[in-house]
């Protein structure tokens, strides 16, 4: 195998040095239908282009199909059995508080970055949220060879948190407002930049799925946002990157005909059965960013003070659009997840159309934010990614998950196989 540089292992996986600049994409939320029907539309001609001379498929998704689990484990190139990073809140082991997961002390493993910014590469990465901007960054060193700051915050981006000081000034946009497309076009923006200026072995941009959730594939406002995100990827393939495209997850209807929210409350449900106390209901998906989905999506985890798991599993199973009820050692292998930090039972909705999610209590939920339909994630109907690269590959073999595509670009790009051969 030819290599500019020499191979780096981090996580039991091996990365051949990219040929040119490797930019993984991670378009949170992106159900493979926003693309295709961007593209059925002419919306998307730079995307076209790259299809035509690269490839585009199908993959899978870390589960639960929630942001923080599926960017870390694309960034360490494992499922968060490895990364431990399996929601964006959960019940601290130990001391038995609820607390977010956003504090990097939770990764268990070393990103792809930090492992080649140590073997000599130049990294850049650019998240919307600042929510994952420590996680991603976590053993970086900015000393001139790494970026990594988020939209959300570009203003107070330093040299030393940071490797840039207020990084408005890369793209001459304003600081957007979490809740809006422009937080996403605000990354793409700066990876253009970026990639121009600081000439990045690897780069990362993961934009956020604020559009996702309010807007279904084919809608005006969700081609819009693809026909944005085209330019950008028309003006990073230019520059003669190799860019893989994938999503955290995809996203789904999670609602009634009437526009409700398709919710059973599963902690009222369960305090009517077992008592209040004796059982404890945790939603990996909520974050301190719940105005677009009010904390309901379509995977959880139950604690049990009382009730024994089979007791609880079963009758949680008879409960509508419930599609998987696990005990924690079933749930954690099957699901690739840490069992040390979920609870003794794993749930996942959907139901027949796909649209059931879960909620604690019924007066816990402030859903007045949602100002459209509830469009949601976390369970398996929202594991199907896109896996689109410029490039042709070889040796890709078998299901392709999200966390190849860092594997995807440094060791399957067909010109360093035929290269090699």
């Amino acid at each position: 195998m030819i290599q500019n540089q020499k191979s780096v292992s981090v996580n039991g996986r091996t990365y051949a040095w990219p040929e040119a600049p490797l930019v993984v994409v991670c378009c949170d939320g992106s159900e493979p239908a926003y693309m295709e029907e961007a593209r059925a539309k002419g919306l998307m001609p730079n995307l076209d282009r790259m299809i035509g001379k690269g490839e585009n498929r199908l993959g899978l998704s870390a589960m639960p199909s929630f942001t923080n689990p599926n960017n870390l484990s694309i960034v360490t190139g494992r499922p968060p059995a490895v990364h431990g990073i399996c929601g964006n809140y959960l019940i601290d082991p130990e001391t038995g508080r609820e607390v977010m997961m956003n504090d990097p002390k939770w990764l268990r493993a070393p990103t792809i970055f930090a492992a080649f910014q140590k073997a000599g590469a130049k990294v850049a990465v650019v998240t919307a949220k600042d929510k994952l901007r420590l996680l991603l960054g976590k053993g970086l060193a900015f000393d001139g060879s790494a970026i990594c700051f988020s939209s959300e915050r570009a203003d107070k981006a330093t040299l030393p948190d940071n490797g840039i000081e207020d990084a408005r000034r890369l793209t001459g946009l304003p600081v957007p407002d979490v809740y809006s497309a422009e937080l996403s076009e605000f990354v793409f923006a700066a990876g253009v930049k970026l990639l121009a200026s600081m000439k990045p072995d690897l780069m990362y941009l993961s934009t956020t799925d604020y559009v996702q959730h309010k807007h279904a594939p084919g809608a005006a406002k969700a081609n819009d946002f693809y026909a944005m995100m085209d330019r950008y990827l028309g003006e990073l393939d230019a520059q003669g990157a190799i860019v893989v495209i994938v999503a955290d997850h995809g996203m789904k209807d999670k609602h009634l005909a009437n526009g409700e929210p398709d919710v059973v409350f599963l902690q009222d449900v369960l305090d009517e059965k077992f008592g209040a106390g004796k059982t404890k209901v945790i939603l990996p998906i909520t974050d301190p960013y719940v105005v677009h989905h009010g904390a309901l999506g379509s995977f959880a985890t139950v604690y049990l003070y009382g009730p024994t798991p089979q007791e609880a599993l079963a009758f949680i199973a008879r409960q509508p659009g419930i599609d998987v009820v696990l005990g924690r050692p079933e749930g954690c292998a099957r699901f690739e997840l840490p069992e040390d930090r979920m609870g003794d039972l794993i749930i996942v909705s959907g139901g027949e159309k796909h649209s059931k999610v879960i909620g604690t209590s019924r007066d816990k939920h402030d859903l007045s934010g949602l100002t459209e339909p509830l469009r949601s994630h976390g369970g398996l109907s929202e594991q199907e990614i896109p896996i689109i690269v410029n490039r042709k590959t070889q040796g890709l073999a078998g299901t392709l998950r999200n966390f190849d595509a860092f594997a995807i670009g440094c060791n399957h790009i067909a010109a360093r196989q035929d290269a090699a051969a």
